[in-house]
């Protein structure tokens, strides 16, 4: 049996950034393949976070666990060097190693206001955004690569908001914003090249309009009442967080995986790469429904996307 062979048989994984939305739906997708998996975020069920909503890392930890994997919450603030140094060591001393990082840390939705010029916008939420989105991630990488790259073959995922290739061309609702997005995608870029070296492979990936916990909330609808929304078209095109996360597993049991190292990809196309859907068994194609169609003043046609 081969090293990556051993790995797959008990895959170690964490999640930084496990509470909710697309971060949850990797953590459990990772479950379903078997892993253990550590769900980090700074929601519990005793404290909820700045952003003040109701799901908790626990509730991520046993919902990974009823998927087949073993969930493992651990409370954890990223932007804190000292707790995320711990939890390296806690993985260490309890695993011995780490094979797949997940960087899905953000908590930045409360802060920054569409359509807005940086001379309109509140500097200190958009500098807020910016430490959430950007510095938990090199701090996250700091203290967890290092255990990552004592083994051959390691993982990091990077999620965004966008490929490279989309934000590159489109402005991002304002400046903080669009920086904390290219930004990440950037980050999948360097750390491809700083785990070549180790056998590693990094990159970033984006979920489509995704139906999170905070989004299904805001259209005042559920995940079984969702196509009831007052929204554009391109909702109907939307896919849960566990379509980005099946992709994702997909990839971390991928032997041939180094081939996407150092890229910037959709949910879609690691869908139609290893035969995956969404739960309801469709296939959505939002980024192409939006640069396809949307983009050029259309509103119809999204059944061919989804």
């Amino acid at each position: 049996m081969s090293a990556f062979e051993r790995r797959m048989v008990r895959m170690i994984a964490l999640v930084a950034g496990a509470t909710r939305g697309t971060g949850r739906g990797i953590a459990v997708a990772l479950g379903e393949a078997g892993a253990t998996v550590y769900c980090a975020g700074r929601s519990t069920r005793e404290r909820r976070s700045e952003m003040n909503r109701p799901e908790t890392i626990e509730e991520t930890a046993e919902l990974v666990t009823a998927a087949g994997g073993t969930g493992i919450p651990v409370r954890a603030d990223f932007l804190e060097p000292e707790q995320v140094a711990a939890l390296a060591e806690r993985v260490r001393r309890e695993q011995g190693r780490l094979d797949v990082l997940v960087n899905d840390i953000w908590g930045g939705d409360h802060l920054w206001t569409w359509n807005t010029p940086v001379w309109r916008h509140d500097q200190d939420k958009g500098l807020r955004l910016l430490r959430l989105a950007v510095d938990t991630h090199l701090i996250s990488a700091r203290h967890l690569l290092p255990l990552l790259i004592e083994n051959e073959g390691g993982l990091v995922v990077e999620v965004t908001d966008g490929t490279w290739e989309f934000n590159e061309t489109r402005y991002r609702e304002n400046v903080y914003y669009d920086l904390a997005k290219m930004s990440v995608n950037r980050l999948g870029y360097a750390w491809a090249n700083e785990l070549r070296p180790y056998g590693g492979t990094g990159l970033a990936v984006t979920p489509g309009f995704l139906r999170s916990e905070a989004m299904l909330d805001n259209f005042g609808v559920t995940e079984d009442t969702w196509r009831e929304a007052k929204a554009d078209p391109t909702w109907m095109v939307s896919e849960t967080p566990a379509y980005l996360g099946r992709g994702v597993a997909a990839l971390a049991r991928d032997p041939d995986r180094a081939r996407w190292s150092g890229k910037s990809v959709t949910s879609e196309e690691l869908a139609l790469a290893y035969d995956i859907t969404d739960l309801d068994g469709s296939r959505p194609r939002v980024w192409s429904y939006i640069t396809e169609v949307r983009e050029k003043g259309g509103e119809t046609g999204w059944e061919g996307y989804r």
